[in-house]
């Protein structure tokens, strides 16, 4: 089975997600792909919601809470009805507030893990006030933890609002998101019209015969499996029982680019969730019955590396004698 791709938009409050999602979708529709919309908004007033009516004929709506830190169940059961409906991708527009990562990692959990993927973190910029949200001396601190990591982690940046500023603060922007991110793309934009291509050109459909195709566009043989992501996840299986030891001296060597980690893993006694974010490792006794695994999200994680250190630390040392 193909997996769907999910695109993640990303961004502080008004810097134009929905705009470009309202131009993403006119694209597809135009490409013949089937759309799948997931909507978060805080607070219960679906205003987004509400604007894109019409334009997809598949949305779910998240309201009252952040889609990535409370909401993780019902992202899973939102999910769950757009794949239903066996879209050809799916977006994802998260609050202002929210880091991608933690919608890579729902994007993991048992019921998904197989059906979906995380293609590309679209993170736009308010040209207008991204120098504030940026700077610890005048804006909040979690603000601008939140402001640093959408940059860190996005495959593409667009700058939007570029006719509310200076050239001279262009290119000031463009230095910050270039020593936070050097390999994004960066994009200039007003209301994100911006050429959709680069976001795009991957996308093929297996169910409709006509195709648009631009000029220029790269080719891709593309079959729904693989990421374009700087955000990776590598799923790890697990044959045999380990430990808290194992397990936690595993994932320490990996911490430059780890961003988070977490398993359903067997002990002595009995199958826990295990949960790692920064610094951070939970066990949680669970009542889970499938086949243990391990998933590591990071940034550019090395696949090939970790899977021959697991291989050999891990499952060898688990390995009957």
């Amino acid at each position: 089975m193909s997996k769907i791709p999910v695109f993640v938009l990303s961004g502080f409050l008004g810097s134009g997600k929905t705009s470009l999602l309202e131009r993403l979708l006119q694209e597809c529709s135009q490409r013949n792909l089937s759309v799948a919309v997931l909507m978060n908004e805080i607070g219960k007033t679906d205003t987004d919601g509400e604007s894109l009516s019409g334009k997809s004929k598949i949305i779910e709506k998240l309201l009252d809470g952040c889609i990535c830190c409370n909401k993780k169940s019902e992202v899973v059961q939102s999910m769950k009805k757009l794949i239903a409906l066996k879209p050809d991708v799916i977006f994802i527009e998260l609050t202002g507030v929210a880091n991608p990562e933690e919608v890579a990692d729902s994007l993991t959990e048992p019921e998904l893990i197989n059906t979906v993927y995380l293609e590309k973190v679209i993170t736009l910029i308010d040209a207008e006030h991204i120098l504030s949200y940026n700077s610890l001396f005048e804006s909040d601190r979690e603000l601008v933890k939140t402001t640093r990591r959408q940059i860190e982690v996005a495959d593409l940046l667009i700058v939007n609002k570029t006719d509310l500023v200076s050239e001279s603060k262009k290119q000031k922007i463009y230095k910050v998101l270039i020593k936070q991110n050097s390999t994004s793309r960066v994009f200039f934009s007003t209301y994100s019209n911006i050429d959709l291509n680069p976001i795009l050109y991957q996308l093929k459909s297996p169910k409709h015969t006509v195709k648009v195709r631009i000029k220029g566009e790269p080719q891709h043989n593309n079959h729904h499996n693989h990421s374009y992501s700087r955000i990776n996840s590598i799923t790890l299986k697990l044959s045999s029982q380990t430990s808290t030891t194992e397990i936690e001296t595993f994932l320490k060597k990996w911490k430059s680019n780890l961003l988070r980690a977490k398993g359903y893993l067997s002990l002595g006694d009995g199958t826990y969730l295990m949960q790692h974010v920064m610094k951070r490792v939970n066990w949680e006794r669970s009542s889970y019955i499938g086949d243990s695994y391990l998933v590591l999200i990071g940034i550019e994680l090395n696949e090939e590396e970790i899977k021959k250190e697991w291989e050999r630390s891990i499952q060898k040392a688990g390995a009957p004698s």
